[in-house]
């Protein structure tokens, strides 16, 4: 029977291993935003090669300036933002992004009513760094986000889990069109 606990243990630990999550923490704000920025403004300066994210409503400055200083040290940065939310929004870091070498700046809608005028929304809120680590959640990359809201923020590092992400993100880059 100890035996058969151990195997199970065993078992069970190299199922966890395996599933490719190496680390998940979870912030809920407005509480906790100082340590999720915090979390956010590491990942995105660890960042190697590739950012890729699609964001909803994005005014937050520093968010923005960390990712255009990840494309100075030479990371290619994709950010898809949905269209109605930042296509004449005064505040919107699209157009300073968009300034930048190594910045490809997207818009996208959601799907086209069946009945009556408009579209969907394109409402991710994820960013993908280097293949590897995942940063999603409900907030939008706000001041408001970050210091009014209850909102939740995740990390996980996978690449797994970054691989049926990216899989994603490139069919919504197929769609979208340049800023």
């Amino acid at each position: 029977m100890r035996a058969l606990k151990t195997l199970f243990l065993l078992f069970a630990t190299a199922s966890i291993l395996l599933a490719g999550t190496l680390e998940t923490k979870i912030y809920t704000l407005p509480k906790e935003a100082k340590p999720a920025l915090k979390e956010i403004y590491r990942k995105i300066d660890s960042a190697k090669f590739k950012i890729d994210a699609a964001i909803y409503s994005f005014t937050h400055k520093k968010i923005a300036k960390k990712l255009a200083n990840a494309a100075r040290r030479g990371v290619k940065v994709r950010v898809i933002f949905d269209k109605e939310a930042n296509l004449g929004n005064r505040r919107s870091q699209i157009g300073y992004l968009s300034k930048f070498r190594n910045v490809q700046t997207y818009l996208l809608s959601g799907k086209k009513r069946k009945r009556g005028k408009g579209y969907g929304l394109m409402h991710m809120k994820m960013m993908i760094i280097d293949n590897r680590d995942i940063i999603l959640g409900s907030a939008n990359w706000t001041y408001s986000a970050f210091g009014l809201n209850h909102e939740v923020v995740a990390f996980l590092t996978s690449y797994q889990k970054a691989k049926r992400l990216e899989n994603v993100f490139e069919k919504m880059i197929l769609k979208a069109e340049e800023y």
